[in-house]
């Protein structure tokens, strides 16, 4: 039996915990990707990998926005702003970080964009693996879960909202 993964602290300069997400890193701004930081790393961490997900979605598994893996042990974050281009160069300290396949198909970061009238709850997860992943880019999530499989040693998500009014 695999022991209880430690506790990761997950936080952002972009946005709080609980509260709503800036509306520059939804389908309604800029549609970047904002910036993430996490302290608490468990010993013997190889490699991170982060899914940012919508249970809320009216879907039968948690609504997929974005998939980035292969990020190295030694990243103490993600800046804003991944490429949305996946052949463009992942940013500084990156090192061979790739994008998964999300919910649209796509590997890209592709932020918020709930149907108008209910807050929605946006997870940020991020997962310490034992291990250097032996996969290509674009693994969709259950790919990528498969793949983490029996390695995860270090778990943390951070948690924001996002609600479209009604026009």
């Amino acid at each position: 039996m695999q022991p209880t993964p430690a506790a990761i602290v997950v936080e952002s300069p972009s946005l709080r915990a609980g509260e709503p997400i800036p509306a520059v890193f939804t389908a309604d701004g800029r549609n970047i990707s904002p910036a993430l930081t996490w302290r608490g790393l468990p010993d013997g961490t190889r490699e991170l990998a982060l899914l940012f997900e919508d249970p809320d979605a009216p879907t039968p598994q948690p609504f997929v926005h974005w998939i980035l893996y292969k990020i190295p042990a030694t990243a103490a974050g993600v800046p804003e702003g991944v490429p949305i281009d996946p052949e463009a160069p992942m940013p500084p300290g990156m090192g061979a970080a790739v994008q998964g396949t999300n919910g649209f198909r796509r590997p890209i970061y592709r932020g918020p964009a709930p149907p108008p009238g209910k807050v929605h709850h946006y997870r940020f997860i991020l997962f310490a693996l034992d291990t250097a992943l032996d996969v290509g880019p674009g693994l969709t999530k259950a790919e990528l879960l498969e793949a983490m499989e029996g390695h995860v040693i270090g778990r943390g998500e951070l948690v924001a909202t996002y609600e479209r009014i009604r026009k």
